[in-house]
């Protein structure tokens, strides 16, 4: 991973950062690997690899605590894929989603990428506000899906 600042993004009383030293990952990995539909029994040196290797940010309450995540997968100069998008279910009605989404398309680093891609099964509503639309042409769309890996395919 490259060098690149800590970015902050002001939400009172809410902290949205990509600070890594504030980043508790084995709580990112047991929500993903037991709570998400799209990275159930992720291995933790998976998500400590994924870590590495993207532009994480955690959502942090007043205290400290993990409230949610996300992270974009990014070369820094034309392409990010937003993953691993998550509130915890008791943080969940505060707007949170949304800050978050704000915050990734803020973030200075992240600013004159050519496109944003994503995949969804349940939030096209909040990810629609941002401009996110279905693929323009998925005919040019292709996947690889190495089942056996981890967890289902989804």
């Amino acid at each position: 991973m490259t060098d690149i600042p800590i970015f902050e993004f002001p939400c009172e009383p809410w902290t949205i950062s990509t600070d890594p030293a504030r980043l508790d990952l084995g709580h990112v990995h047991h929500w993903l690997s037991t709570a998400s539909y799209w990275a159930e029994g992720v291995p933790l040196d998976v998500v400590e690899r994924c870590f590495r290797h993207s532009c994480a940010f955690g959502v942090y309450a007043e205290d400290g605590s993990l409230a949610g995540f996300a992270r974009v997968v990014t070369d820094y100069a034309s392409f990010g894929y937003v993953a691993d998008v998550f509130i915890l279910p008791e943080r969940r009605g505060h707007g949170l989603g949304k800050l978050l989404v704000e915050a990734m398309l803020a973030h200075p680093d992240l600013q004159g990428l050519r496109r944003w891609l994503l995949m969804t099964q349940d939030a096209h509503g909040l990810y629609g506000q941002y401009g996110f639309t279905p693929l323009r042409n998925p005919l040019r769309a292709m996947e690889r899906h190495d089942p056996g890996v981890y967890g289902p395919r989804r």
